[in-house]
């Protein structure tokens, strides 16, 4: 574990350090957001933050692969050659969109490169954790693996529209899956703790922790597509890492760990930015739009024209993701009989919360008809 907290907050330094660079260096070259009816913005704010959280996951990849301790990860060099290759991909079309704005077929096509990168580098979805049923065919084990990929990297991509909102979901569900693997890997092997998806979850929090106070609203710069889809990929590999390793899922199964948390907990984690993905496509598909079109309908947005501040907006969704993915992470501590009936108290309440400024202006209004 020490490890694994001494890369995290490695990644969280460089990317702390590096983005007022960043920044100054977005300033100069005129590399800002621009104003759209859909923003909650009225100033330019510069773009390119996720250069440095990408920095600082290279750099702390890098030093983990000088220590003894992960030698079980590094020692196959191809799953991590991949993903270097694949967030060389998600820096290059990333910045470039940031500077040019591109066509979303240019960006998808960029997002499946990548993803592809990862598959046939070795990480790949090997086994459906629902019945355990392995993949034994390669061309749909990459298929797979390339569609969650992408579709990860779209949902991070959606709900990237609040300051701070991206990063700190990313933050606590990532937070929640570290967890979870760190106990899978202690659980499944006694004498090596060392575990791809749990150093990918490390250095990804502690990228998304170091940048995090500059984004936080009202935000000095946005993590822009770079840190976007840095935050979809690694999420989704971590996840595909896990759930390929059929061994690992076999021996968790019987070591007192609920069978279905390798299918269940990735959801979890990604709950939000799924459900507004998904409610973005049939929202557009249904106006005859893109479903990459851009538009003012997201759930964030649903929060702040419904009445809640900015900053509101965002803590609200902090405590819904919070909710949710550690809601899901205590099924692996306690008996599922308590976990349940707390669970669904407190998201009764996060929904009452969230849904208040509705409820006051029914009231008040029902008042004023009264009168």
């Amino acid at each position: 574990m020490k490890v694994y907290l001494l890369l995290l907050g490695l990644s969280a330094v460089i990317s702390f350090v590096l983005t007022p660079a960043v920044r100054r260096l977005a300033l100069a070259g005129g590399v800002y957001t621009p104003q759209r009816q859909r923003d909650v913005h009225r100033e330019p704010v510069p773009k390119l933050g996720g250069v440095a959280m990408i920095a600082g996951v290279l750099v702390a990849l890098g030093i983990g692969a000088m220590i003894p301790f992960l030698d079980g990860i590094f020692s196959d060099p191809d799953p991590i050659r991949g993903l270097l290759f694949a967030l060389a991909v998600v820096l290059a079309m990333g910045v470039a969109d940031d500077l040019w704005d591109l066509h979303w077929t240019l960006k998808l096509a960029a997002q499946v490169t990548a993803a592809a990168l990862v598959a046939f580098h070795g990480i790949r979805v090997e086994a459906m954790p629902v019945g355990w049923i392995a993949v034994g065919n390669e061309p749909i084990q990459i298929g797979l693996t390339i569609f969650i990929l992408v579709l990860t990297m779209n949902a991070i991509n959606f709900v990237d529209g609040l300051d701070g909102l991206a990063a700190g979901m990313a933050v606590i569900g990532g937070s929640a899956f570290f967890i979870y693997t760190y106990l899978l890997t202690r659980t499944i092997n006694e004498f090596d703790y060392s575990n791809l998806a749990t150093l990918l979850m490390a250095v990804l929090v502690g990228s998304c922790l170091g940048f995090l106070p500059h984004n936080f609203n009202p935000a000095k710069i946005f993590m822009g597509e770079v840190g976007a889809m840095l935050i979809g990929l690694l999420l989704a590999a971590a996840a595909v890492a896990v759930t390929a390793d059929v061994e690992a899922m076999e021996g968790f199964r019987f070591r007192n760990v609920p069978a279905y948390m390798p299918i269940l907990l990735p959801i979890a984690v990604m709950a939000l930015p799924l459900l507004d993905l998904a409610l973005a496509v049939v929202r557009r598909t249904v106006r005859g739009a893109s479903p990459f079109s851009a538009d003012r309908g997201h759930l964030h947005h649903k929060l702040v024209d419904g009445g809640w501040t900015h900053r509101q907006a965002v803590l609200l969704l902090y405590l819904w993701t919070f909710l949710i993915a550690y809601g899901v992470v205590s099924l692996n501590f306690f008996d599922w009989l308590i976990v349940l009936p707390v669970v669904g108290v407190l998201l009764l309440g996060a929904g009452y919360l969230t849904l208040h400024p509705w409820v006051r202006r029914s009231r008040e209004s029902s008042r004023e008809l009264r009168s």
